[in-house]
């Protein structure tokens, strides 16, 4: 079993490393006993000062890290989809069983998966809707995101177990990840 830390990196900077160094070496506890902490930043060289994507795939120990540039992909639709057994509490590489949902989205951009009645995540962030003049995020998101974590600390977002229907009466809807950060996508269908 392998999992990966999505890591942005700009002007030879790593973004928010203190969260995913937490993230990365809780993991590492977690799923594979490992009792050492390593810092990411030890292994991470970056080749240039633009944006890029970081992917830093692991077990034990890092097995992989790779560069690649960043574009950011446009989000007009969202897909609900709902799967009561689908789990991602780890940033697994095996992704099929979100991928399995999101080839099903037809001409939407991309989805928002529904487990047991609530909103968790997208396919590629976590969610967070405006309502009653505050941001909330899922109680139980798929993935404890690290941009996530760091808004609900910092106070802007508060935990909530959200509805279809409160997500749909929300006045804004922004997706979370290392990234995009907080990302208010306007005007965006759900369906």
């Amino acid at each position: 079993m392998k999992v990966f830390e999505t890591i942005k990196c700009v002007e030879r900077d790593i973004v928010n490393l203190d969260y995913h160094n937490e993230r990365f070496n809780r993991t590492r506890q977690e799923l594979f006993g490992c009792s050492d902490t390593l810092d990411i930043a030890n292994y991470i060289k970056i080749p240039s000062k633009k944006l890029l994507k970081c992917k830093l795939v692991y077990a034990d120990e890092i097995i992989d890290i790779d560069f690649s540039p960043y574009t950011k992909k446009d989000i007009k639709s969202l897909k609900l989809m709902s799967d009561d057994n689908i789990d991602y509490k780890y940033k697994y590489s095996n992704r099929d069983s979100i991928n399995e949902l999101y080839e099903q989205k037809g001409d939407f951009d991309d989805i928002i998966i529904v487990k047991n009645g609530f909103i968790t995540d997208t396919s590629i962030a976590n969610i967070a809707v405006f309502l009653d003049d505050k941001w909330l995020t899922p109680n139980k998101p798929l993935l404890e995101g690290t941009c996530r974590q760091r808004y609900i600390e910092s106070g802007l977002l508060k935990t909530a177990d959200i509805t279809v229907e409160m997500l749909k009466n929300g006045k804004k809807i922004a997706i979370l990840n290392a990234m995009r950060d907080f990302d208010i996508l306007e005007g965006v269908k759900i369906g």
